[in-house]
């Protein structure tokens, strides 16, 4: 339970330390998000090797996904995805109905406009392990209602 609240706060300071540098005059809010992504691609990218260091290879690009879904979401952030689906022609959702980087935000709608600088570092974090497992991708967010995201 610790790590959980020390990973939050972590990710917390890191945004807001970000945030308050652009406030300052020291950089532009477009390459907060863009920091924040690469910080969360170089993590993503050690964890998945950390990870997946004992499994055998994954047949194709579905069971990779299933595996960010189960394994690697739970590690990070303690629980499974809610939702993943594909159209089968390399475009996947993932849907957590209660992700834990905006739970601690208000469930109201004035925050929506808070929450990509809140999942730049996830994206990152997915668009790495996935580099690291041979797949190129753009990975974006979605929130549409808080604390759910896409």
């Amino acid at each position: 339970m610790a790590d959980e609240a020390l990973f939050l706060l972590l990710h917390s300071e890191m945004v807001a330390g970000l945030y308050r540098a652009v406030e300052q005059g020291d950089g532009e809010n477009g390459r907060c998000i863009s920091k924040l992504e690469n910080m969360g691609f170089r993590v993503g990218q050690g964890l998945i090797e950390r990870f997946t260091k004992d499994t055998s290879r994954f047949k194709d690009e579905l069971d990779i996904m299933k595996f960010i879904c189960k394994d690697f979401w739970t590690t990070v952030f303690k629980k499974q995805i809610d939702n993943l689906r594909t159209n089968h022609q390399g475009i996947y959702v993932l849907q957590d109905n209660k992700f834990r980087l905006l739970t601690q935000m208000s469930a109201g709608k004035q925050y929506l406009e808070h929450a990509p600088k809140y999942l730049a570092f996830t994206c990152g974090l997915i668009r790495g392990g996935l580099s690291n497992l041979g797949i190129k991708s753009i990975v974006t967010a979605e929130v549409s209602t808080m604390p759910a995201c896409k």
